[in-house]
């Protein structure tokens, strides 16, 4: 539900991949989405591969994570609550091939080190076996977060034309996002703490 409402909420991926779809049609916005997912599969290898040992050996470290974690996700709160309610779509205008859609994709993702800290942000909150190894548990959790934002940023790009007009004609949708962001940021830090 986490992973759902903040791949809903208007950001840079999910409006680069709006604005391909409606300049270049859902082709090159699925180009992008896939892209942007195989970013996230390298986001979650260097999770689990470098965060799991450390909180697998440090209890304390695992909380100091989580602490930070929250810490960040308040932030993220903070920046969207100061941001303004406009949503603004503007569309590029010029073809690109499907490939560089999708290596444009990646590259956004996986040199974004602002995924990489909300990965380590969002994801040690929601490890879920005491047997099963954080490895594994990362890569579950990094699968899910992949498969739901897949589904929302494809709906995105399949239903650009009627999206695209909604947000434009209704003034108010940007307000409703704009809250429903800041409710989930804030959400899932006291989730992080309490957790």
């Amino acid at each position: 539900m986490a992973t759902f409402l903040l791949a809903l909420s208007p950001g840079p991926d999910n409006i680069f991949v709006l604005i391909q779809s409606i300049s270049n049609g859902k082709k090159s916005g699925l180009a992008v989405v896939a892209g942007l997912m195989s970013g996230c599969l390298v986001h979650t290898s260097l999770l689990a591969f470098g965060v799991s040992a450390v909180i697998k050996n440090n209890p304390t470290i695992f909380s100091l994570i989580k602490v930070f974690g929250a810490a960040y996700l308040i932030y993220l709160a903070v920046m969207v609550y100061k941001g303004g309610n406009a949503i603004s779509i503007k569309g590029e205008g010029y073809k690109k091939s499907m490939g560089s859609l999708y290596r444009q994709g990646f590259i956004m993702n996986v040199l974004n080190p602002k995924v990489t800290i909300f990965f380590l942000a969002f994801f040690p909150g929601f490890l879920f076996s005491e047997s099963l190894s954080s490895v594994a548990q990362f890569y579950i959790l990094g699968f899910l977060f992949i498969l739901v934002s897949s589904m929302v940023f494809g709906a995105i790009a399949i239903l650009a034309g009627q999206i695209t007009s909604f947000l434009t004609n209704n003034k108010g949708t940007g307000f409703v996002l704009k809250w429903i962001q800041v409710v989930v940021f804030v959400g899932i830090a006291i989730y992080l703490v309490l957790g």
